[in-house]
């Protein structure tokens, strides 16, 4: 593999939408990188609150402090998406225990299907271990404050989503 695939790490999610726990990861991860793709899958099976186009936006505004990364959002298998844009190392957070079982899954999948790849795990400062996309979904759809969890721009992206939506 070339130091350049190396150098550039893919960190793919939904982000559905993008925590302070996310950010955490990126700000842990940037300097060990020369460069850094936040991956938004688009994942309609999964069925997100939010288009692709408006995760991507808020991912670009959240992680604007780092000039070496980027946002893309994607529709594609990640394989596909990691040789795309010359990724070497895959980012993934790990909160608890709970997420090690799927996390070592998805791990050893992406081994067989892009074995030059590396998958590298983080895990986010303890004040940000708690948080999760569907647990701020949850609140915001029911009304609370996710203030505390998102950046400002994700909280009225929420807010204005569910307004929308009960309408």
């Amino acid at each position: 593999m070339s130091s350049a695939r190396l150098r550039t790490a893919v960190y793919p999610g939904t982000f559905d939408p993008i925590t302070n726990g996310h950010i955490d990861l990126v700000d842990r991860a940037a300097p060990l990188f020369e460069r850094m793709v936040i991956g938004v899958a688009e994942s309609p099976g999964k069925g997100p609150a939010l288009p692709l186009q408006v995760r991507v936006d808020l991912a670009r505004q959240a992680v604007a402090h780092h000039a070496h990364v980027e946002v893309r959002g994607f529709n594609s298998l990640l394989a596909h998406f990691v040789a795309e844009v010359g990724g070497g190392v895959l980012l993934r957070g790990l909160r608890a225990v709970s997420d090690f079982e799927y996390e070592f899954q998805l791990a050893s999948m992406n081994r067989h299907l892009i074995p030059d790849v590396e998958t590298l795990f983080l895990t986010p400062a303890e004040q940000y271990g708690f948080i999760s996309s569907s647990l701020v979904r949850e609140i915001a759809r029911l009304g609370g404050d996710v203030s505390g969890f998102v950046p400002p721009a994700v909280a009225q992206a929420l807010q204005a989503e569910w307004q929308r939506s009960k309408s």
